[in-house]
């Protein structure tokens, strides 16, 4: 019989993406004064507090201590974007929300990779939970991605 810290796994990868992603609205924040934007940012900002103070008592058992990093995909990301928001100053709104809908694509894949494997039942029960809870902030962030192609174009 395998131990619990042997049945969790990929939890901090995906700690990893949503600081990364926190980092990334509270920047999209500072520089959107939309406060249409805002107030969904700052949503997407606590869901993910929430999902990451809701994981680490995972990734300790799955790592041994809490995970702080940010995912490097995610900020390639964000370096990314402030050199295009740069470039075209128009579409700043639309270029920021078009890569946090990909960063949400990122939190999706990684909670779904870590369901695929067999995990702790109280592990993958929070994970589940989770999805449901990043899913709808990927569902808004795809209907703002949208609104803002239409204002973009």
């Amino acid at each position: 019989m395998q131990n619990q810290t042997d049945q969790i796994k990929h939890v901090s990868d995906i700690i990893k993406v949503m600081n990364g992603g926190i980092e990334f609205y509270q920047e999209a924040k500072s520089k959107l004064d939309n406060s249409t934007y805002q107030a969904f940012f700052n949503r997407m900002i606590v869901a993910k507090k929430e999902a990451v103070a809701d994981l680490q008592k995972f990734a300790v058992e799955e790592q041994g201590e809490l995970e702080n990093e940010s995912s490097s995909l995610v900020k390639a990301r964000q370096v990314y974007t402030k050199l295009l928001s740069k470039v075209s100053g128009d579409s700043t709104a639309f270029t920021y929300i078009d890569q946090l809908e990909e960063v949400e694509d990122k939190v999706l894949e990684e909670l779904d990779l870590a369901l695929e494997r067999h995990q702790a039942q109280d592990c993958e029960i929070a994970l589940r939970r989770i999805k449901v809870s990043m899913k709808e902030c990927h569902d808004e962030m795809k209907a703002l991605q949208k609104m803002a192609a239409q204002h973009s174009s």
